[in-house]
């Protein structure tokens, strides 16, 4: 029986993924390197550390600081982007307020460091629906590994086989498959469609509050 939803943040709450573009390209930039906003974009649902060693490998010519000096430059190109407007995904946000009211227990399991993740959900004026959150960073092992799901249920002090997830990339399916959980995958970017169908998530185009509520 599905007790609790845990929904990723970036690309299912928020759209996300073209400040996180713009971030990376412009302190790559400022220093000569030649990222684009289609390599970060590769790293989609990706943590930051792997999306810092991947995008340090387009360009090696360029000796970049190590991943921890570099993060606080990141967060605040970050921070700044989102000040010019972070769009949140309407859909979700119906989701959201109509699970909460209904008594639904909800968490974020997300990618993200937490300091990214606390700055996005308070921007997004999420925050405040949800118990709890996992990060990135909160963990041993990223996605498609099942350890932040796997966090966010025992935070929440639900089985993970009681919870559905809520996502939008084939990682953070095959995350939250792994974990245990039943997996709704929303597939804002269409390339994404057949990753999210082969992690086993079950498609939708957007997503619907009486469709996640009918799944509990």
């Amino acid at each position: 029986m599905i007790r609790a939803v845990v929904f990723d943040c970036d690309g299912v709450l928020v759209d996300s993924e073209p400040h996180s573009a713009a971030a990376w390209v412009a302190v790559l930039g400022s220093r000569g390197h030649r990222a684009t906003t289609a390599d970060v974009a590769d790293c989609t649902g990706l943590g930051y550390a792997a999306t810092y060693e991947h995008l340090a490998a387009v360009d090696p010519s360029v000796a970049l600081p190590p991943p921890e000096a570099l993060w606080p430059e990141v967060q605040a190109a970050l921070a700044a982007s989102f000040d010019r407007g972070l769009k949140v995904f309407s859909d979700a946000a119906a989701c959201v307020t109509y699970l909460a009211f209904a008594g639904v227990p909800l968490a974020v399991a997300s990618s993200s460091r937490r300091e990214r993740l606390d700055l996005t959900l308070e921007q997004s004026g999420l925050a405040r629906y949800f118990a709890v959150a996992a990060s990135g960073d909160e963990v041993e092992h990223g996605k498609p590994a099942p350890d932040v799901y796997l966090l966010a249920a025992e935070r929440l002090g639900v089985a993970p086989e009681d919870c559905l997830a809520v996502e939008d990339t084939g990682h953070g399916a095959a995350s939250a498959v792994a974990a245990g959980m039943r997996v709704v995958g929303v597939a804002r970017n269409p390339a994404e469609a057949g990753r999210l169908l082969g992690a086993g998530a079950a498609l939708v185009n957007r997503l619907d509050p009486w469709v996640l509520r009918a799944l509990l």
